[in-house]
């Protein structure tokens, strides 16, 4: 017992022997971490940045041959228009713009499109100077699907103008 005690009392004796406890790579690990918080609270905050107001939005009238340009082509807005209302669907440019799998609805009148669930051409006016589709020939189902489609859209997106016909552009808007 007598080593033991002894090697103890060496070992207190030592100078410097408490200091040499405090840089162990636990502690410096610690030290690092506080300077590290200390600095990022610190540090100056860069200012937040404001986001771009979108341009406003002028509601107007549209004629299908007016509607075309709209499609996203060329840095264009993207709108279509469901029941003769046209909504601005930039947003979702993926999805309306070119290359997206509704791009054939974009500039043009989508209902009957919509209604029936198909992206074909052929769901899309031809005569762009002609009359509006009145849709008198959906079935009742048809119908509701399109004004699925409707309420969606009036919940995401601006309604940012009217489709009618052409000729009918100074026409007054009638109330549904």
């Amino acid at each position: 017992m007598d080593y033991v005690q002894q090697r103890v009392a060496q070992e207190a004796a030592k100078d410097g022997g408490a200091s040499s406890g405090f840089f162990t790579p636990l502690n410096l690990i610690l030290l690092a971490v506080v300077f590290y918080t200390t600095f990022s609270f610190l540090k100056p905050k860069t200012p937040l940045a404001i986001p771009k107001e979108e341009p406003a939005v002028v509601f107007r009238t549209f004629t299908p041959r007016t509607l075309l340009p709209y499609n996203g082509e060329n840095n264009q807005p993207v709108y279509l228009a469901v029941r003769g209302r046209v909504f601005d669907v930039t947003r979702g440019r993926n999805f309306y713009g070119p290359g997206g799998p509704y791009a054939n609805f974009a500039g043009r009148d989508a209902s009957r499109g919509l209604a029936k669930g198909s992206f074909d051409e052929d769901m899309l006016t031809k005569d762009l100077d002609g009359p509006l589709d009145t849709l008198a020939d959906l079935t009742r189902d048809e119908l509701e699907a399109m004004a699925g489609w409707e309420e969606r859209f009036q919940e995401k997106y601006l309604v940012v103008g009217r489709l009618v016909a052409v000729g009918d552009e100074d026409k007054e808007e009638t109330k549904e």
